[in-house]
């Protein structure tokens, strides 16, 4: 986040930390908001990646577990990069600039991205930059969004998946009346009033809550090369193709995909008590000592406890009590994904 955007966001009310909106001044207040009406978001909790060039195609296409080439001109996906091991090293929405592509991801691992990328371009002629101070992030979400983003934004995508572009603005819809906003610096302050005229601003855990409710996980530095993409369900949100060639650990991504299902899965959540973080193990009483999974999200839920997207044994979250942190935490209770999981 830059010094110019947090001073704006600081004069709208907002409470910052770490570069990150925390709240505008009712955490449980937005956080009902999140769950009932429509809201506005800042997103500095990701950063985006911009990958331009001739070859920004082909690379990303053996590069990435989603089907690059497949994209549409006003496409969007999500996506995973993976390592040898076919482990996730980061998880993205991915969409086509007139340029090339942009890539939003956790903050966290930025960086390490890009570094990593830029380390198999050898001959291609691609550029791989973080462009994250060249544009801001926000999120708008419920029934009103979409009348307050055509009003303040113009065109918008008539489907989930695609994107529009006007004036300096480029919106992302995903399912369930959801919005992702890249805009540019001088644009987003004049967006920003526009839009919350009409949609409550949140902080940004409120965000993080409706991912996780929507069953949408974030790679982040915590709990990165730790799943495959099955794990998280990516197969299962249109983040992995079996239809594309190689990529780094495609082999263990085709193999989880076609030599029986995965023994882990990823499951909504609900714990109450002491806040969970992403990577905490879990354990079940049908494994004992031994962890049965992980916290991949978590975020405070609406009416209190919190709400965590959880990678556990399978057979573990259907006949057996999950416990947080030890053998003796505290019990997760599972509530149903908006997809069904196998």
């Amino acid at each position: 986040m830059t010094p110019r955007w947090s001073a704006f966001l600081s004069s709208r009310g907002a409470t910052l930390a770490e570069g990150v909106v925390r709240r505008f001044g009712d955490p449980a207040g937005e956080l009902d908001a999140a769950a009932t009406a429509s809201v506005l978001a800042d997103l500095s909790h990701l950063a985006l990646l911009g990958v331009s060039g001739p070859d920004a195609e082909s690379f990303l296409q053996g590069q990435l577990s989603c089907d690059v080439a497949g994209l549409a001109a006003d496409g969007a996906t999500l996506g995973s990069y993976c390592s040898a091991k076919g482990r996730m090293l980061a998880s993205f929405v991915l969409w086509r600039e007139p340029d090339g592509f942009a890539l939003a991801l956790s903050r966290t691992l930025a960086g390490p991205i890009a570094q990593r990328l830029r380390l198999f371009v050898l001959r291609a002629k691609v550029a791989i930059a973080d462009r994250s101070d060249e544009c801001v992030l926000l999120g708008a979400a419920g029934a009103a969004a979409e009348s307050a983003l055509r009003a303040a934004a113009g065109a918008l995508p008539q489907q989930a998946g695609r994107v529009a572009r006007r004036d300096g603005a480029t919106v992302v819809r995903s399912a369930r009346d959801r919005y992702l906003i890249a805009a540019a610096p001088e644009r987003a302050p004049t967006l920003w009033d526009a839009l919350s005229e009409r949609l409550r601003p949140v902080g940004t855990p409120c965000w993080e809550w409706l991912d996780i409710v929507d069953g949408l996980p974030l790679v982040t530095a915590r709990i990165q090369d730790e799943l495959v993409p099955q794990m998280a369900n990516l197969e299962l949100i249109g983040g992995v193709s079996f239809e594309k060639g190689c990529y780094p650990g495609q082999e263990v991504v085709a193999r989880t995909q076609y030599r029986g299902k995965p023994k882990r899965r990823m499951f909504l959540a609900r714990i109450e008590g002491a806040a969970p973080a992403p990577g905490d193990p879990l354990y079940s009483e049908d494994l004992g000592d031994q962890a049965s999974g992980a916290i991949v999200n978590a975020a405070p839920a609406p009416g209190g406890g919190y709400d965590v997207l959880a990678v556990v044994h399978a057979s573990s979250a259907a006949d057996s009590t999950v416990r947080l942190g030890s053998p003796a935490g505290a019990p997760l209770r599972f509530r149903p994904l908006p997809y069904a999981v196998p």
